[in-house]
């Protein structure tokens, strides 16, 4: 199949379907300079030779497709190159995973992990085939957007909405539209179409083509607009020529990324294939988000991830650390932990009540025992007259009994970080007794950039619960985001082999406080293989 190269290069760990990943971006008009299949990565892998075709100066955009979890290192190299990188990785799933393993011998990770890893280093992550291709089409334009604010204008209300739809499904945001613009669209749309953004400028175009034109160059002007989307339908003939021909001026006169979603089949009017409204929408998605850590399209990383460890840091508490340690370890690090300490005896529990405020919660302290409650390890709201009951009843568990203070009520979130293949990964989400149940929570890789913890707390499901729903007190989010940032800086360089479990943190309307904390250890792979 003839092709004239151009600025793409495209790596994948399948041959076969690279190659006919190949022949499709030839049959859209894309242009790949590269395109290269690695097998099973037995030694040189994709990633490796994509980070060597970023140092290619013609080389716009990469494009990958692998199999194997992606060594951290190297993404971290690929993603400082300042080139846009698509990947595609298959082994979503447990069946997915179970195929690659057979087809390669792929190793797999945690799907969701790897999601966070690509999101931080500002690596797009597509779905499909179709996806890579759609991106692949965004690097190839020497237009890139520079921010995340996007317009629609469209010939049909139905093709409106569901673009409006897939550009906040996609973490985008719709422009609101200056005032001016609103004020010229009104003298340009029929009074039965729409001004604000989704622009519907309706079939009139049909008999008057220049609303196109006109409604275009009032959205090329309007600063609040980064992106547009144009989306027809049905169009025939020499009217979709029109709208084409509408559409190229306004790209070259603004130099604003225009992009097209057009529903008709190819007999009304043949054209270049265009994607649908919804992975139109994922185009721009590859550029810039509200998220800080992505970068533009092109545009360099806007972070660093430090090898060196940081001052304050610590290399790790040592196996079989107990609630009270890792608490003070906690402390140490500036992360709120409730007023307590260990009772010595039945008499000094009723003095230590007394000393956290005289109602107070009472814990068995076991080594190896992490889920205290359903054990009945855990007293809550005890008095000083009730403590040396309690004592004895939590002391017959076989450790020690530490007293804490009752801690207001509040939002209950769960916050943990765990060693992976790609590095120490934050989690963090609506805790409690319901954390399996609700699976609310993201992810993040450390090192954690400035605000992104705030950005991981926003993107919760259950968001609105922190800002105070039902009548209840908004909880102190700043003071959460903070306690991650600790969390991430305390546990970076920790070695490998760990996980740190706090669960409940209780966001306060002022604070936020670790109520139980947990740290694990994996053992040793020789060890697991002679069990």
């Amino acid at each position: 199949m003839p092709f004239e190269p151009g600025t793409l290069a495209f790596v994948s760990q399948s041959g076969a379907l690279g190659f006919g990943a190949a022949s499709l971006a030839l049959e859209r008009g894309l242009r790949p300079s590269w395109v290269v299949s690695t097998g099973n990565d037995a030694d040189v892998t994709a990633l490796e030779v994509l980070r060597e075709l970023a140092a290619v100066p013609d080389v716009t955009g990469l494009l990958g497709y692998l199999e194997d979890t992606p060594d951290i290192g190297t993404l971290r190299e690929l993603a400082g190159s300042g080139k846009p990188v698509a990947l595609l990785k298959s082994g979503r799933t447990e069946a997915g995973g179970r195929a690659a393993a057979s087809h390669t011998g792929a190793l797999a990770t945690d799907d969701r992990v790897l999601d966070a890893a690509l999101r931080g280093l500002g690596i797009v992550r597509v779905e499909d085939i179709d996806e890579l291709l759609d991106v692949a089409r965004a690097f190839e334009s020497e237009r890139r957007p520079t921010g995340n604010r996007v317009a629609v204008v469209t010939t049909s209300g139905g093709s409106g909405i569901l673009a409006a739809d897939a550009v906040e499904a996609h973490g985008l945001e719709l422009s609101a539209l200056e005032p001016r613009s609103k004020e010229a669209l009104a003298e340009i749309v029929p009074a039965f179409g729409a001004i604000d953004n989704p622009v519907d400028i309706t079939a009139t175009v049909l008999s008057d083509p220049s609303l196109f034109d006109r409604s275009l160059d009032v959205l090329i002007a309007d600063e609040t607009v980064d992106i547009i989307v144009a989306a027809f339908c049905v169009m025939a003939g020499p009217d979709v020529e029109k709208a084409v021909n509408a559409l190229s001026r306004a790209a070259e006169k603004g130099g604003k990324p225009i992009l097209v979603a057009r529903t008709g089949a190819d007999f009304l009017a043949p054209t270049p294939p265009r994607p649908a409204r919804g992975r139109t929408a994922r185009v721009p998605d590859a550029g810039p988000r509200p998220a800080r850590r992505r970068r533009p399209l092109g545009g360099q990383p806007p972070r660093t991830l430090p090898d060196a460890p940081r001052p304050g840091a610590v290399s790790g508490p040592a196996a079989g650390v107990t609630e009270p340690e890792l608490k003070s370890l906690l402390a140490d690090a500036g992360i709120a932990v409730p007023k307590g300490r260990i009772a010595k005896d039945a008499a000094d529990a009723a003095a230590a009540v007394t000393e956290v405020g005289g109602t107070a919660v009472l814990k068995a302290v076991v080594p190896g025992l992490l889920h205290k409650t359903e054990a009945g390890g855990v007293e809550i709201g005890v008095t000083a007259e009730a403590a040396p009951e309690a004592f004895a009843r939590l002391a017959a568990l076989g450790g020690r009994v530490l007293v804490e203070e009752l801690v207001d009520e509040g939002v209950e979130l769960i916050v943990g970080v765990h060693s992976t293949d790609l590095g120490p990964v934050l989690t963090a989400g609506l805790g409690g007794i319901f954390t399996e149940v609700l699976d609310d929570v993201g992810h993040r890789l450390l090192p954690l950039a400035p605000g992104e913890g705030a950005e991981l707390l926003a993107g919760l499901r259950g968001a609105k619960v922190l800002a105070g729903a039902r009548g209840r007190a908004a909880a102190d989010v700043e003071a959460a985001a903070d306690l991650l940032h600790r969390v991430g800086a305390l546990v970076q360089d920790w070695p490998a082999g760990f996980a740190l479990d706090l669960n409940p943190v209780r966001v306060l309307p002022k604070g936020a406080v670790v109520l139980d904390a947990a740290l694990t250890f994996e053992a040793p792979a020789d060890e697991e293989a002679g069990r």
